[in-house]
């Protein structure tokens, strides 16, 4: 079954309103296939969701960075799920590796999140991956299972999942996973899920690439048969973002 290319912007801790507004001009100017061709996703930081949601082209959706793992209450400084859909907000990315690694948020713990988000109505954009160490000692599917695990023990309905692979040692770095080397795991990981959760599951669920994607290196990616799509980070803040909505028309090797 065909899987509709996924764009996601990630970005992170940036912006002022001025920033914002520029951005989500070059957003709204862009020329990109249509939304039966590829889906995109913008993830500005909280304090900017509803007006980068009230300006935006319908087409693109928005995502939360991150959100709470229940029901809100006496949790000072966070957001819960049920905020995110009281606001019209239809995605949120969990346990990417920033929060992982700065604020100690374990596979359980990211698990517990991605089921309670989606238990909320909550689409997810759940990201795994290695660090540099990792990928050194040979462990790298070891702990993407491991990752992607946590979350299938948690949840039964994937249809509202994309998976993002973003190898750590890639992120804000400038180095890329060659596109081999992201097929590989992305094929990996699609063989994880046919083996532990179900071959429909691994046929539909999206697996998207994560690491200093740009406008000169995505379409390389874009190609390889298990790679559908990106989440990308400092270039979303960029006009080349487009130039990556626009690689969802290269045809899989």
């Amino acid at each position: 079954m065909g899987r509709k290319f996924f764009v996601g912007g990630n970005w992170k801790c940036n912006g002022t309103t001025d920033q914002v507004d520029k951005i989500v001009k070059t957003l709204n100017e862009g020329q990109v296939p249509s939304p039966d061709v590829v889906e995109v996703v913008v993830s500005p930081p909280y304090v900017f969701l509803p007006v980068v949601k009230s300006q935006l082209r319908p087409e693109f959706q928005v995502a939360a960075q991150n959100c709470w793992v229940k029901k809100g209450g006496a949790f000072t400084g966070e957001v819960s799920a049920e905020m995110l859909v009281n606001l019209g907000v239809p995605w949120v990315i969990l346990g990417h590796s920033e929060r992982r690694a700065l604020l100690g948020e374990s596979n359980e713990f990211v698990g517990d999140k991605v089921a309670y988000a989606l238990s909320q109505g909550l689409k997810v954009i759940a990201c795994v991956g290695e660090t540099l160490e990792q990928r050194e000692s040979g462990s790298t599917m070891e702990v993407v299972a491991a990752q992607t695990k946590a979350i299938a023990e948690k949840i039964n309905d994937w249809s509202n999942v994309v998976i993002a692979y973003e190898p750590v040692w890639a992120i804000g770095t400038g180095k890329v996973a060659t596109p081999d080397q992201a097929q590989e795991v992305h094929a990996s990981l699609r063989d994880w899920l046919k083996n532990n959760v179900s071959p429909e599951v691994a046929d539909s669920t999206r697996i998207i690439y994560g690491g200093s994607v740009t406008g000169a290196n995505c379409k390389e990616l874009a190609a390889k048969p298990d790679v559908d799509g990106f989440l990308v980070g400092g270039a979303s803040l960029k006009p080349e973002f487009i130039d990556i909505i626009n690689s969802a028309t290269v045809e899989s090797a």
